[in-house]
């Protein structure tokens, strides 16, 4: 209506009556009586068409922007109405600070924006989650602000989760199984670490957050891995950073950090997912540094930060809990060390002041023993009157006693004490009765398993000692094959080595008509130029040894050393020639 009256004024400016507004708008009145107030829609084509002669348009009504985004606005409104649209909510961010919440439903092909208001999110039973497929009631509309239509939602039910929803769900069930997601794996994060490894893209700026907001508080020194966070490939490099950290070693060229923070802005659950992927999950749950998952804002929920040691909902707040606010800390220490001062010094103070009032207050001796000197008297005095009372009530007691100590009395407690003790002697002898048959069946019951036993015992001995007879017989079986097996190889192995020694022997080749030559020492002569003059030999034959003498003359074959030829004596008698035995070639024996 508020467009219809801006369209009206208009018209109204330009020289227009206010029922051809109403043929713009497409209202026509229901009754002459209800006048403006009570118009009725009616689907009719507007005058202002493309198909009107270019004549007619010269005196055609100017339109604002506002007037015609009202018309555009009534026209999608009365086209639908209030409608039902199934679909995935995405760029859920929670209620926004006004109250009212704003997003979007989409399906594989299309997007549609949506709002729901303040008043109708209250009274909602099921409120929008990011990923969640929804069956939203409401009316469609247009938003001028920026000419996008829109559906404002006034019921929602859920219809399943998304396609990207059921596969975090499910992959969060699986790593949840198996334990990544226990509170007892959790780590306590350092009070003030002193380095810090932050995992993020470095063109982003999420690290001049976590940078400016250390600064601040407590600078500390900062590891930055550059990795991508969105995309393919990103997974893979935000598990790779987080391991590349915990192998640092500890006294390495790089220092090893004592706190880790995984950081990304805001996104989409798209835009996110890289932080749902299992390879980030378990190299983040595998961390033996302390993690911080700082990934989105608030709202956004990914599988990292179940398997993180904290959560933060924002960058800015990893760099909160990462360190304390280094001037609080200043403040705090002062503020306790003057508090420390003070309680000191209240506390001597007091003390000082309880002394002098105890000084004070101290009786002398005197008065301290006044009163129990009083009391000691007064005591004394009332003691003979008290033995005297006490006698007399003692006496009084004792009479009263005796007077019911008669004979019949004591003759009856008599009866009564021989009755007890004949009742008590009979349940004696029947209890020791029974005991005693209880015993003996109890051992003859134990005398009979003993015999069984007995009789086991010795037939299991038997047939223990026939299986030990009976193995000693085939082991000693096997010793006497064993041992006849080895004397025939023992045997065989003599042989072999008599044969071998015999053909190896020198003395076969003296049977074949060789024979051996030794000089006085006893060695072997292998060539004629080793026999002096005169030497004596011994020559070894296969039947036995002949001793010999060699000859001064050397055979003509061996050359004389050279020297002055020594004269020849004479002899008075001629001597015949020796015969000289034509030498015959041995060969060597070895």
């Amino acid at each position: 209506m508020e467009g219809c009256r801006l369209l009206r004024d208009g018209l109204a400016r330009q020289g227009w009556a206010a029922t051809t507004c109403l043929f713009l708008c497409g209202y026509v009145p229901r009754h002459p009586r209800h006048g403006l107030s009570t118009l009725r829609k009616r689907r009719k084509r507007p005058i202002l068409s493309s198909d009107m002669p270019a004549e007619n348009l010269i005196n055609a009504p100017e339109f604002t922007v506002s007037e015609l985004s009202s018309a555009l606005r009534r026209t999608v409104e009365d086209a639908y109405g209030h409608v039902r649209v199934r679909g995935e909510i995405s760029g859920f961010r929670g209620p926004h600070s006004s109250g009212h919440c704003y997003f979007a439903l989409k399906d594989e092909s299309a997007k549609i924006e949506a709002v729901i208001w303040k008043f109708a999110h209250a009274r909602m039973r099921f409120k929008p989650q990011e990923g969640l497929e929804v069956i939203a009631t409401g009316k469609l509309t247009t938003y001028p602000g920026s000419s996008k239509y829109q559906i404002v939602i006034e019921a929602l039910e859920p219809a399943g989760i998304g396609a990207l929803m059921a596969l975090m769900e499910e992959r969060k069930r699986k790593l949840a199984a198996e334990g990544l997601f226990d509170e007892a794996r959790k780590q306590l994060l350092p009070w003030l670490p002193e380095v810090i490894g932050v995992v993020t893209s470095p063109t982003g700026a999420v690290i001049r957050d976590i940078l400016h907001r250390l600064q601040d508080r407590f600078p500390r020194r900062v590891l930055v891995w550059p990795v991508k966070v969105q995309g393919e490939g990103s997974a893979e490099q935000v598990a790779a950073a987080i391991r590349g950290f915990n192998a640092l070693p500890e006294t390495g060229r790089i220092p090893r950090p004592d706190l880790l923070i995984v950081a990304r802005g805001g996104g989409s659950l798209e835009d996110l997912w890289s932080f749902n992927e299992e390879i980030v999950v378990r190299a983040a749950a595998d961390s033996m540094i302390p993690l911080i998952s700082a990934v989105g804002h608030e709202t956004d929920i990914t599988l990292i930060d179940f398997a993180a040691d904290k959560r933060a909902p924002t960058p800015t707040a990893a760099a909160e809990m990462a360190v304390p606010v280094r001037s609080e800390l200043f403040v705090e220490v002062e503020s306790l060390a003057r508090r420390t001062m003070v309680c000191w010094q209240r506390g001597q103070e007091s003390r000082r002041n309880e002394l002098r009032a105890a000084a004070r207050a101290l009786p002398g001796l005197s008065e301290l023993l006044a009163i129990p000197r009083q009391r000691l008297d007064h005591l004394g005095a009332a003691l003979p009157r008290g033995l005297k009372a006490n006698t007399h009530a003692h006496h009084r007691r004792f009479s009263h006693l005796s007077a019911g100590l008669t004979l019949k009395v004591l003759r009856g407690q008599v009866a009564q004490a021989n009755h007890r003790l004949t009742v008590s002697g009979e349940r004696i002898r029947l209890s020791a009765r029974a005991l005693l048959r209880n015993r003996r069946e109890r051992f003859a019951g134990l005398e009979v398993r003993l015999k069984a036993s007995k009789l086991s015992n010795a037939q299991a001995q038997r047939n223990a000692i026939a299986r030990n007879r009976e193995r000693t017989q085939r082991l000693a079986d096997r010793a006497r094959r064993a041992l006849e097996t080895a004397m025939q190889r023992l045997d065989a192995r003599v042989a072999h080595s008599g044969q071998l020694l015999s053909a190896l022997s020198y003395r076969g080749v003296l049977a074949r008509g060789f024979a051996l030559v030794r000089d006085e020492q006893g060695h072997a002569v292998h060539a004629a130029a080793a026999i002096g003059p005169s030497a004596h030999l011994s020559i070894e034959f296969a039947d036995g040894r002949v001793g010999a003498t060699a000859d001064a003359d050397r055979p003509a074959a061996t050359t004389a050393p050279a020297g002055p030829a020594k004269p020849v004596p004479r002899e008075t008698k001629p001597v015949a020639p020796k015969r000289v035995a034509k030498p015959v070639d041995q060969g060597s024996l070895f």
